[in-house]
């Protein structure tokens, strides 16, 4: 997992045009990969079946305080995003096979905004058990988070 997060980081950050060296200041002390030394944890959340979902809570409403979250979800929906743009929350269907990846805190800082944390929450389901598996990815506990000064100038203030 820790090797696809890093992929991720590095087509989001191209994305930007960002390349290595502009952030060189990540690198492990070797000076090699700027990724080297990322932190990885993996988190099981299991949500039983209630008959009165609107009585109880999954999870509540939040942003992850990561760079990515790597999700799979069973085959019981459950997983919401909220959209500011239509004022309410859309349910992000489980796919077959598929992962849901969050953009965290951490990377909407680096990217000074271009890439928002996504706020979400899980909700529980009225006749089946959902389980989901979560890959919080995020970096050296040493590196310092700030937002890449390439990405910010006179019309895009550093956050």
């Amino acid at each position: 997992m820790n090797m696809l997060a890093e992929k991720l980081m590095w087509l989001i950050l191209g994305s930007l045009g960002i390349s290595t060296p502009d952030v060189k200041w990540a690198a492990s002390p070797n000076g090699a990969n700027p990724f080297n030394g990322a932190s990885g944890a993996i988190q099981l959340n299991s949500y039983p079946a209630c008959p009165d979902p609107s009585r109880a809570m999954g999870l509540a409403a939040h942003t992850d305080s990561t760079l990515l979250t790597i999700l799979h979800q069973s085959n019981t929906s459950g997983l919401q995003v909220f959209r500011e743009w239509a004022g309410s929350w859309v349910v992000v269907p489980p796919i077959l096979g598929g992962l849901v990846i969050n953009i965290g805190d951490l990377l909407h800082i680096l990217s000074n905004g271009l890439y928002p944390s996504v706020y979400h929450r899980a909700v529980v389901n009225k006749a089946r058990h959902r389980l989901s598996v979560a890959y919080l990815y995020g970096p050296a506990s040493d590196v310092r988070i700030q937002p890449l000064p390439k990405l910010s100038d006179g019309d895009r203030p550093p956050l």
